[in-house]
C-alpha cells in the first residue's frame, strides 16, 4: 500500500504545479485605447507618407489596408485584410470626416494572451494525460505484481493440491501483501502431506494385518481338512460320514475365501508375485480337471502348443472361475480352446442366469457382487473374478467376461511362448 500512497502524493503535486502554471499565465489584458486612437489619427493625417508609423510606433506591429483591402503599409507585404482578421488582429477604421479611407490592423493583446493561455492549457492537458497514463500503468503493474500474480499462484497451488501434488511448496515473496495467506496455504499443504502419509501407513499396516491373518488362518483350515479326510477313512457310520463331508466342504470354501483375501492383500501391498515359465498346453487340462470337483466341465479338443504361465497362479484363476459357476449357476460348464494370434483362447461357459449387460464391466471390480447375487443366500466376497483378472494381467494375458442373456462366459487369453 506504500506504493499507492506515494503515487497519489506525486500525482497531486503534479496537478498543483500545472494549475499554478496555468493560472499565472492566463491573467487578463485590457486593450490600450489611447494607443489605438493615436495610431488611427496618425494614419489619417499621413496617408501620403505612412513611413512615419515606423518612427512613432516602432514597437507595435501595424498593417494598413486601403478601401479595397490591399496592404499599403508596410510596402511589399502580401497580407490581406481577410488574413489579418482570421489571425485575430484588431481592426480599426480610419475616416476623414464621414469618408472611410483605410483600415488599420494591429495585434490584439487579449487575443494573443488567449492564444498563449490556450497553448498552455493544451500542454497542461497533455502533461496531465501523460501523468495519469503513467500513474495508471504503474498502478496496473503494482496490482499485477502484488495482487493478481500472488492470487494466480495461490489458485494454481490450490489446483495442484486438488490433483494430489503435495510435494511442491508455495513460493513466498517478501513484497507479497498476502504473505500470511501464502504461509497458511503452505502450512495446509504440509499438514495434508503428513496426514496422507499417516493414512497411507495406516492402510499399509491394515493390509499387512489382513495378509498375516489370512496366512495364519490357512494352517488351522488345512488341519481341519486333513482331520476330515482321516475320519472319513476310519469312520463307517453313514450319519457321521455325512457330517464329516459337510464339514470338509465348508472347510474347502473357507480355504478358497482365505486364499482370495490373502491374494488381494498381497496385491494391495505390491507383493503378489507371478513367476511365468513355458509349459505344455496340456497342463491347462490338468488344472481344469483338478478344479472340477463336481465333474461338470465338458472339454473340446485342446490345441498342442506352449504357453507362458505361472502354473500355481493359473490354478487359482481357473479355480475361482469354476468355483463361481458352481455357486451361482450349478450347471454344466463348456470348456472350448482355440488359438487366436499370440494367445491361446480358453472359454469357460456355464448355463446359469448370466449377468446383466450393465454389470459386465463391474463384476471384475474388487468386492463387487451383482444385484441378483446380493439378493440371494449365496455367500461370497466379490474377490474371485477380481483376483483372476489381476493374475491374468500379471501373466501378460487377459480375462474377458461376456453374457448373451443366458449363462456367463469367462474367456482367458493366455500368452503363447
Amino acid at each position: 500500500m506504500k506504493y499507492i500512497r506515494d503515487l497519489s502524493i506525486l500525482a497531486a503535486a503534479v496537478l498543483c504545479c500545472i494549475g499554478i502554471f496555468f493560472m499565472t499565465g492566463s491573467r487578463k489584458y485590457s486593450p490600450d485605447i489611447i494607443l489605438q486612437n493615436d495610431i488611427v489619427r496618425t494614419v489619417g493625417e499621413n496617408m501620403n507618407d505612412l513611413s512615419i508609423l515606423e518612427k512613432e510606433f516602432s514597437g507595435t506591429d501595424i498593417l494598413v489596408f486601403d478601401t479595397e483591402g490591399f496592404c499599403i503599409y508596410p510596402e511589399g507585404s502580401d497580407t490581406t485584410l481577410t488574413k489579418a482578421r482570421n489571425n485575430g488582429d484588431l481592426c480599426l477604421a480610419v475616416t476623414d470626416g464621414s469618408r472611410f479611407i483605410a483600415t488599420v490592423t494591429m495585434t490584439d493583446p487579449s487575443f494573443s494572451e488567449y492564444s498563449k493561455a490556450f497553448r498552455r492549457l493544451a500542454v497542461s492537458g497533455a502533461v496531465l494525460f501523460l501523468v495519469i497514463l503513467t500513474a495508471a500503468a504503474v498502478f496496473y503493474i503494482y496490482i499485477r505484481r502484488n495482487i493478481l500474480k500472488p492470487f494466480r499462484k495461490m489458485k494454481e497451488f490450490a489446483g495442484r493440491i486438488a490433483s494430489g501434488d503435495l510435494d511442491s511448496p508455495l513460493e513466498m515473496e517478501r513484497s507479497n501483501i498476502f504473505g500470511v495467506f501464502t504461509e497458511s496455504f503452505d502450512i495446509m499443504r504440509e499438514e495434508l502431506k503428513a496426514s496422507r502419509a499417516r493414512e497411507t501407513e495406516l492402510r499399509r499396516k491394515e493390509k499387512e494385518l489382513a495378509a498375516e491373518l489370512s496366512h495364519d488362518l490357512k494352517t488351522p483350515i488345512t488341519g481341519i481338512d486333513t482331520i476330515c479326510e482321516v475320519l472319513s477313512v476310519k469312520v463307517s457310520d453313514e450319519y457321521v460320514l455325512g457330517k464329516i463331508s459337510g464339514i470338509q466342504k465348508k472347510t474347502q470354501q473357507m480355504e478358497l475365501l482365505v486364499s482370495d483375501l490373502l491374494t488381494a492383500a498381497l496385491d494391495d501391498l505390491g507383493e503378489m508375485t507371478v513367476n511365468c515359465t513355458d509349459e505344455d498346453s496340456a497342463v491347462l487340462r490338468d488344472i481344469i480337471r483338478a478344479a472340477d470337483t463336481r465333474s461338470l466341465v465338458r472339454e473340446s479338443p485342446l490345441p498342442e502348443c506352449m504357453v507362458h504361465i505361472d502354473v500355481k497362479r493359473m490354478k487359482q484363476v481357473i479355480g475361482n472361475i469354476i468355483g463361481n459357476s458352481y455357486k451361482y449357476a450349478g450347471t454344466a460348464i463348456e470348456a472350448e480352446y482355440s488359438v487366436s494370434g499370440d494367445y491361446l483362447k480358453v472359454s469357460l461357459t456355464d448355463h446359469g442366469r448370466g449377468v446383466p449387460a450393465d454389470e459386465l464391466d463391474l463384476i471384475m471390480n474388487k468386492f463387487y457382487r451383482g444385484r441378483d447375487v446380493r439378493d440371494s443366500d449365496v455367500s461370497g466376497s466379490g474377490l474371485g473374478l477380481y483376483i483372476a483378472s489381476e493374475l491374468m494381467a500379471k501373466m501378460n494375458g487377459e480375462l474377458i467376461c461376456s453374457s448373451k442373456g443366458e449363462g456367463l462366459t469367462a474367456t482367458l487369453m493366455i500368452l503363447l511362448s
